[in-house]
C-alpha cells in the first residue's frame, strides 16, 4: 500500500492494540477507514477536475483556432467587397489598357476603292 510490508504492519497493528486498547481499536480503524476514504474521493475528484480543466482547454484552444480562422476570413471578404478598392483596381486597369493602344489609329480611306471585273479592252470581250 504505502511501500509497507507485512512486518510493518504487524508492528503497527501491536503497537496500536498497545496504546489503543482492543475496545477501541474497531472505532479507531473504522475511522482511519473514513479517512482514507474521504482522501480517495478528494483526490478522484481534484483528478476528475483537472481532466476537465485540460478537455476543456483543449476545445478552447480549437475554438479559438476557429476563431481566428472566420476572423481571416471575413477580413478577407470584406477586402473582396471593397468598393473603393475594386473601383482603383478598375481604374488601374483601364489605364493599363489605354496605354497599350497605338497612338494614333490609321486613317480609314475617303472614298471606298471600287473594284471591278469588266474587261479594259473590247476586243477582249
Amino acid at each position: 500500500m504505502f511501500g509497507l510490508g507485512i512486518t510493518e504492519i504487524f508492528l503497527i497493528a501491536i503497537v496500536a492494540v498497545l496504546f489503543l486498547g482492543p475496545d477501541k481499536l474497531p472505532s479507531t480503524m473504522i475511522e482511519i477507514a473514513k479517512f482514507f476514504r474521504s482522501v480517495k474521493g478528494t483526490v478522484s475528484s481534484a483528478k476528475a477536475t483537472i481532466e476537465d480543466e485540460i478537455r476543456l482547454s483543449g476545445i478552447k484552444e480549437s475554438v479559438m483556432d476557429y476563431k481566428a480562422e472566420l476572423t481571416n476570413a471575413s477580413a478577407e471578404l470584406t477586402r473582396m467587397t471593397d468598393l473603393t478598392e475594386i473601383g482603383a483596381d478598375i481604374t488601374a486597369i483601364g489605364k493599363d489598357l489605354t496605354l497599350d493602344l497605338p497612338a494614333s489609329a490609321p486613317a480609314a480611306p475617303k472614298e471606298p476603292e471600287v473594284i471591278t471585273f469588266a474587261p479594259k479592252n473590247k476586243e477582249e470581250a
